[in-house]
C-alpha cells in the first residue's frame, strides 16, 4: 500500500499563484498592442499570451504543486462551479422571463438592420448597448434551466435521442 503524502500549504499557494497569473495572460493583450513593437512580434506575443504562456504556466503549477495538489485544487473549483450550474428543471415562469431574454437579442439583432432604413438613428448605437444584448442572451441560458440546455445542445447533434423523441406522436 502507498501512503498518500501531505501536500504543503506553501506549495499550494506557491502553484495556485502560478496557476492564476498564467491564466491571466490575456489580459496583457492591449499592453502589448499598445507597445511600439512591430506588427509581426505584436501578433506572435499576442497569440502566446492566449494559446502558449497559460498551458506553460499551467505544467509549471503541477510541476510546483504536484499532482495531488493540482487535483485538490480543480476539485475545488468544480465543486464551485457545479453550485453556479442552472438546476434542471425551473418554474413555468422563471422559463417565460427566460424565453424572453433568450428571444429578444436574437430578433433585435435580426430587425436592427431593417429599422435602420426608418430610423437612421439606430446605426449610431453604442458598442455596449450590443454588449449588454449577448450578455443578456448568455444569462437566459442560465435562467431556463438544464432542460433547455440539453434541447439547444441537441440541435447540433445529427444524431439525438432527445430531439428524435421531440417529434414522436404519442
Amino acid at each position: 500500500m502507498s501512503e498518500e503524502k501531505t501536500i504543503s500549504k506553501s506549495k499550494i499557494i506557491f502553484g495556485g499563484a502560478i496557476l492564476i497569473i498564467g491564466f491571466c495572460g490575456p489580459l496583457f493583450i492591449p499592453l502589448v498592442n499598445s507597445s511600439g513593437l512591430s506588427i509581426g512580434l505584436k501578433t506572435t506575443l499576442s497569440g502566446l499570451l492566449v494559446f502558449g504562456i497559460p498551458e506553460v504556466f499551467m505544467w509549471i503549477a503541477v510541476a510546483v504543486m504536484g499532482r495531488q495538489g493540482y487535483e485538490l485544487i480543480k476539485n475545488k473549483i468544480i465543486r464551485y462551479l457545479g453550485r453556479l450550474a442552472p438546476p434542471d428543471h425551473v418554474s413555468l415562469w422563471r422559463y417565460r422571463i427566460g424565453l424572453g431574454m433568450f428571444c429578444l437579442p436574437l430578433l433585435l439583432g435580426w430587425i436592427q438592420p431593417y429599422l435602420i432604413s426608418f430610423f437612421p438613428n439606430l446605426e449610431a448605437l453604442p458598442l455596449w448597448s450590443f454588449a449588454i444584448l449577448d450578455f443578456i442572451f448568455l444569462v437566459s441560458f442560465f435562467v431556463l434551466g438544464g432542460v433547455f440546455w440539453d434541447k439547444f445542445s441537441s440541435l447540433f447533434r445529427y444524431s439525438s435521442d432527445r430531439l428524435a423523441s421531440c417529434f414522436t406522436i404519442n
